[in-house]
């Protein structure tokens, strides 16, 4: 059964329950947007695989502020970085709840980080900042494990001699080994069992979240529910997922030193020990098991694909390819390209922010809700309402970048080849929100990057097409693909 026709027959099923047409934002003042249908609202002119590609082309005729009306709930659009840095850093508060999305709710209950609520997002966010930074974020602790990591994805790239091969799970494995060592105090080979089945559970989970029939369970969730679909596999994966770590917090448990700590789950763990004696309780299990998920899967997932998306580009254009590699030459030559080095690379840096604001990894952004009622840009805005920050927006805003819709590394140069910031640079997002791991990723894209051209030249195999169209799902991936890592003399 074709999405449309699930739609069309949920339609009639809420229609006979009564549902109530409309609801939230019936204020004159509320954003303007597409005229909804009953019950279904919008749905049918939504792009259902790439809504971004529907709001995009919506906020053309409405503008920047928008709204659009999924099912019986209204959801409001933010476009372009003016309007977006507004909403999340000058009404920071007012834009920083995560909306109750019944798959995102049946997968982390609101613990943990990403999707967690309230109280128990602020202490969850204060005790992961402060824990990855006490545990090398930033730090010349972490910046060793990733040359270690870079000198082992390096000789995983020679083994295979130049011939073709597909680099999803060994980018996945190298990058997961920076987040693992910070989580669990260590590193997995990158054929070890137990990380593939973890690497495997995300990419199919982050895939079938942007599906359609995800979106209509999102939209329809009593209805759905009863259905098969990927909602049931993404909970099924998930309960393998969070079940996986928990083995490994008992273990933990088990060697906790609260002297001696070795990593986030001891630090947590410790926490949890000196909560025994207060009123309020949020180091429990559900929060660490769903802390560290969120942690993994976004720590591994966004970087990899990333540097995957950088891989693939430098197929596309091998004119910036040698740029890089000369300034390597130049400023590195044979040594270990090391942070400091960052500042001595402005081509090599301008490529890498090129490369992330391309790639637009989180098209749509994860959604926000209002925590009260707030009047923003001269519309009414009540409480609870979902609110969707659009990433692509601001990553192709036309007033801040020249050429949006194409690779041009001169977006962040200036004329004498001087790396120059743009403000509406916001891959992690911005505000209370904003990823957690910034720092982090950022040491890596640019570490593993520079490493990979020091060492290879990246060309596709003979006879093959670079396609730098996105695939499905709820982040933009590359579409499967095969590279070929010719070793540098």
């Amino acid at each position: 059964m074709d999405p449309i026709s699930i739609l069309l027959s949920i339609a009639v099923c809420v229609f006979l329950l009564n549902l109530i047409y409309g609801g939230k934002g019936d204020s004159k003042t509320f954003p303007p947007g597409p005229t909804p249908l009953p019950v279904i609202g919008n749905l049918l002119i939504m792009n259902m695989k790439k809504p971004h590609l529907t709001f995009m082309e919506l906020a053309k005729k409405y503008g920047s502020v928008f709204s659009v009306q999924l099912g019986t709930e209204k959801v409001v659009v933010l476009c372009g970085y003016d309007t977006v840095k507004d909403a999340l850093i000058n009404h920071a508060d007012e834009f920083s709840e995560r909306p109750k999305i019944p798959i995102f709710e049946d997968v982390s209950k609101g613990y943990g980080l990403i999707f967690a609520h309230g109280e128990n997002w602020r202490v969850m966010r204060r005790f992961t900042l402060t824990t990855l930074r006490d545990f090398g974020m930033g730090k010349k602790t972490i910046e060793d494990r990733i040359y270690e990591e870079s000198d082992c994805l390096v000789e995983t790239f020679k083994s295979y001699k130049g011939e073709p091969f597909e680099n999803t799970l060994v980018m996945n494995a190298a990058v997961s080994n920076i987040i693992v060592s910070i989580l669990l105090g260590h590193r997995f080979d990158y054929q070890d069992t137990a990380l593939l089945k973890l690497i495997k559970i995300i990419n199919e989970n982050v895939k079938l979240m942007g599906s359609p029939m995800v979106m209509l369970y999102n939209t329809y969730p009593s209805v759905v529910q009863w259905l098969p679909g990927n909602h049931k596999t993404v909970a099924e994966n998930t309960l393998k997922l969070l079940n996986f770590l928990q083995e490994t917090f008992t273990k933990h448990r088990d060697q906790l030193d609260v002297n001696d700590q070795r990593d986030l789950i001891d630090a947590f763990l410790v926490k949890q020990q000196e909560e025994k004696s207060s009123s309020t309780m949020f180091f429990h299990n559900q929060n660490l098991t769903l802390l560290v998920a969120n942690l993994f899967g976004a720590g591994m997932e966004t970087t990899s694909t990333t540097l995957r998306w950088g891989l693939l580009l430098m197929m596309k254009y091998p004119e910036i390819q040698k740029k890089i590699q000369d300034e390597i030459d130049r400023v590195i030559g044979s040594a270990q390209p090391q942070a400091e080095h960052r500042k001595q690379m402005p081509y090599t840096d301008a490529v890498i922010h090129e490369i992330q604001r391309f790639a637009n990894i989180a098209p749509s952004n994860l959604p926000h809700a209002t925590t009260k009622d707030v009047t923003f840009r001269g519309y009414f805005i009540p409480k609870g309402t979902q609110v969707i920050p659009l990433l692509t927006s601001v990553l192709q805003d036309e007033a801040y970048f020249k050429k949006p819709e194409e690779f041009y590394p001169e977006h962040f140069l200036d004329s004498e080849g001087h790396f120059v910031k743009n403000e509406a640079f916001l891959p992690f997002s911005a505000g209370r929100r904003s990823c957690a791991g910034e720092t982090l990723a950022k040491m890596e894209l640019f570490l593993f990057f520079t490493k990979l051209l020091q060492n290879f030249t990246f060309q596709a195999p003979p006879g093959a097409e670079v396609q730098l169209t996105s695939g499905e799902g709820f982040t933009s991936s590359p579409l499967p693909h095969k590279i070929c890592a010719l070793p540098r003399t």
